[in-house]
């Protein structure tokens, strides 16, 4: 008996394709199963009026953002220490086991500190867009201002302000940054 091998559309007289479908008695073809919506879907029709991030994705966003970038780069950091500390009769094994361990205690250290500004950032941003209802650049320079002033706040109120007038240059830079790449950078 010869084999031939043709489209998925051809079936053999002894082959009896599986549907698992069948005994549902579904309504129109099979196909709308695996059509699925593209625009966003709102529990509450209030939600689709806002068009922003939630505060919970906001905070997840900013944090996870934060800690992954300050991990990244505190690695970064780590691998030049650790190349920087070579010794003259260092093996492989030991010098891979430096990179290592300094990229890993560096990232880990960098991305700690750096997603808790992230949080801190994501907390006074949702709060001061809930407050005022407004989410524009100057809730997010605000924001940034807080979270400058409130992460240098042990250090004396001359270094939380000058962290507060960097926290907000920083996230009116940011923000700008982001409006000049959704006009300029097709997607």
């Amino acid at each position: 008996m010869a084999h031939h091998h043709g489209s998925d559309s051809e079936t053999d007289a002894n082959t009896r394709l599986y549907n698992p479908y069948q005994d549902l008695n579904l309504q129109g073809p099979l196909t709308n199963l695996y059509k699925l919506p593209t625009s966003p879907e709102f529990l509450f029709a209030e939600e689709s009026l806002h068009q922003r991030r939630s505060w919970g994705e906001n905070l997840t966003f900013y944090t996870g953002s934060a800690y992954l970038g300050g991990s990244i780069t505190g690695a970064a950091v780590g691998l030049f220490s650790a190349l920087r500390n070579f010794e003259q009769g260092d093996t492989l094994k030991l010098k891979i086991n430096r990179i290592l361990n300094s990229s890993g205690h560096t990232g880990r250290s960098w991305g700690n500190r750096i997603g808790v500004v992230g949080l801190l950032y994501a907390g006074m941003e949702s709060g001061i867009v809930a407050a005022t209802d407004r989410d524009d650049v100057w809730s997010s320079v605000a924001a940034g201002l807080g979270t400058g002033a409130v992460c240098r706040a042990a250090r004396g109120v001359r270094s939380a302000a000058v962290a507060g007038a960097l926290g907000g240059l920083a996230a009116g830079a940011v923000v700008a940054g982001k409006q000049v790449l959704k006009r300029y950078v097709p997607i």
